[in-house]
């Protein structure tokens, strides 16, 4: 059983950069379906899952795409927000199912990148810090 794990998109890949002792299953620009598709059946089994998906997400299976992932984990669960401007209804979602699961919600940090997307490294740092 692994201590964390990080799971997800770019943004993932941001926090891992941060949270080297946590192995990180995460690719930049990846969505939920493709994530789902390609690595939901070998999931390792963790004490803490850190999560970041939905930002790249374009078709209506947002939902039952992270209720499956969300299925899959047994340990404590850290869900980043996708952008309330940007994807709002994907960020509702996170939000429904990190609730239904008692799960821990980290909104956006205060320091991003000019394209509203992604942190800085100092916003990074402070996500990281936020799943500890």
């Amino acid at each position: 059983m692994l201590d964390c794990l990080i799971i997800g998109d770019s943004i993932a890949v941001g926090v891992s950069q941060i949270r080297h002792e946590c192995p990180a299953i995460a690719k930049s620009g990846i969505n939920s379906t493709d994530w789902k598709k390609q690595h939901l059946n070998k999931l390792p089994v963790s004490k803490v899952t850190i999560i970041s998906l939905g930002s790249n997400d374009w078709d209506k299976k947002t939902s039952d795409n992270l209720l499956d992932i969300r299925k899959k984990i047994a340990g404590k669960v850290y869900w980043i927000l996708p952008s309330p401007t940007r994807k709002p209804k994907e960020r509702n979602v996170v939000i429904q199912i990190a609730t239904e699961y008692n799960d821990i919600i980290i909104d956006r940090p205060q320091q991003m990148s000019p394209d509203g997307i992604h942190p800085t490294y100092n916003g990074y740092k402070e996500l990281a810090e936020k799943t500890k």
